[in-house]
């Protein structure tokens, strides 16, 4: 080891972190926040296949809200190519909450039907 290796200061983490997202699109960034709100929404609402016991319909609601809210936010950055399987994966999981729901929501109040209008399931309206 030199002198000069000694003395030189340890690369900051947080700099190097910085640096790290600074180089990632934001359209990944946010199609990543999208999938892991899409992810434990699914999770709270008894779909994943080592949890399907596991429902918790308050946590899917705020989920499935806060994801559609990003969706409709984000949509002119994300674009029709990475928004539309986005909101496929909201539509479904807007569906699978009516389906869970002993108490169904009326038409445009269940969870992120605010930004994306009232869902109903095929061949009903």
């Amino acid at each position: 080891m030199t002198d000069a290796d000694a003395t030189s200061p340890a690369p900051d983490p947080l700099s190097t972190a910085s640096r790290d997202i600074a180089e990632v699109p934001a359209v990944e960034i946010i199609s990543t926040a999208a999938l892991h709100l899409m992810s434990a929404a699914a999770v709270n609402l008894g779909l994943a296949a080592d949890l399907p016991d596991h429902k918790d319909l308050d946590e899917a609601r705020s989920l499935i809200d806060s994801l559609a809210g990003l969706l409709d936010a984000a949509a002119p950055t994300l674009g029709h190519h990475h928004a539309a399987p986005l909101r496929d994966g909201l539509r479904s999981l807007q569906l699978a909450f009516r389906e869970a729901s002993s108490i169904p929501d009326e038409p445009g109040q269940g969870p992120g039907e605010k930004y994306t209008g009232a869902v109903y399931p095929a061949g009903s309206k």
